[in-house]
């Protein structure tokens, strides 16, 4: 079918083409038949990066989600995050689904789930899957908590009323060593400060001191080729730390104060940040 569509060399061409192949669509679709169903959902996602309409694949969406195989469950969450976003009623249907795969025992599968609802979340889903989230945060695996940080920072924002919820697994996530963890960690804290007061309390006590040791040991670090960049350790780390202590230091002179020190050695051994 690619080719086909690259071969044209018109546009009533293309669209011809892409006419032809909907039409055999949705008659595999009104076949049910399984065996393709995989590959008319690559189609469809295509044909809708192509710009052409594609709503009628929907529900195949929903029915490789819900198909015991990864495989499946991977072309079917990269189509529902594609073809769908959080304004679709159908997405209501998906998620049972969704809880399932957030407690299932094959952590990339959680992972897919993690992905889809991180990317088209709504406020009743947010509702209905935040404790299985908030749950993931703590999961064994740091890629899935990774996910689980970015995921609960999508439900915050959609529903500002579950903030309280996230306060204690967010700050665990500080004492994270994994750069990819704690980058996550430290934003899901930011949005919190952000969202709700009694978080921007509870972290400006509990965590400022630990916030300030670890970006002094990320600008004291040695050469690390995993994470350097012209010179510096990991400057995205660097700015994550940087924001989310600005809050924290905001309208507190305690905050800071304790904060003071770091904050002009950094500016000094890592002048490409300012």
């Amino acid at each position: 079918m690619i080719r086909a569509i690259r071969a044209c060399k018109t546009a009533a061409e293309e669209r011809g083409v892409v006419r032809k192949e909907c039409a055999a669509i949705r008659a595999s679709i009104n076949e049910n038949d399984q065996d393709y169903r995989h590959r008319n959902m690559a189609k469809l996602m295509f044909i809708h990066m192509l710009g052409y309409p594609t709503h009628f694949g929907q529900m195949e969406c929903l029915k490789l989600i819900a198909s015991p195989g990864f495989p499946e469950k991977r072309i079917g969450y990269l189509g529902l995050m594609l073809l769908l976003d959080e304004r679709q009623e159908v997405l209501m249907l998906v998620t049972n689904s969704l809880k399932q795969d957030l407690n299932h025992t094959n952590q990339y599968i959680v992972g897919l789930a993690l992905c889809a609802l991180g990317n088209i979340c709504s406020a009743e889903m947010a509702r209905d899957l935040a404790p299985e989230v908030e749950r993931l945060l703590q999961f064994r695996d740091p890629n899935i908590r990774k996910k689980a940080a970015l995921c609960s920072i999508r439900i915050i924002k959609k529903v500002p009323d579950l903030a309280e919820n996230f306060i204690n697994p967010a700050t665990s996530l500080l004492r994270e060593k994994h750069h990819g963890v704690l980058i996550t960690g430290v934003q899901l804290c930011t949005d919190l400060c952000k969202t709700s007061t009694e978080a921007l309390e509870h972290i400006r006590k509990k965590c400022t001191d630990g916030l300030v040791r670890s970006l002094r040991d990320l600008a004291n670090s040695p050469y690390s080729p995993e994470y350097d960049i012209a010179g510096i350790t990991d400057p995205f780390l660097h700015i994550r730390l940087l924001k989310l202590l600005r809050v924290l230091g905001e309208g507190d002179a305690d905050a800071s104060d304790s904060m003071n020190d770091i904050l002009a050695q950094v500016s000094c051994v890592c002048p490409l940040l300012f």
